[in-house]
């Protein structure tokens, strides 16, 4: 299995164009993407950002 990308809180705060403390209060409360504990840090596979961010979309009635 080929290794996944990962990213740091601050890829992906700037990715969804959050604020850092935004991030941090989502793994808090067990919201928003998955995030690995790596050592002491928090870090986010990129396959798994992408699939939470397509679950979040809306559906609009046309």
């Amino acid at each position: 299995m080929p290794p996944v990308a990962r990213g740091t809180v601050k890829e992906l705060a700037d990715f969804l164009g959050v604020p850092l403390n935004t991030v941090y209060i989502w793994n808090h409360r067990h919201q928003g993407p998955r995030a690995h504990k790596v050592g002491r840090y928090l870090r986010y596979r990129w396959p798994e950002v992408e699939a939470w961010l397509e679950a979040q979309a809306v559906n609009r009635a046309t």
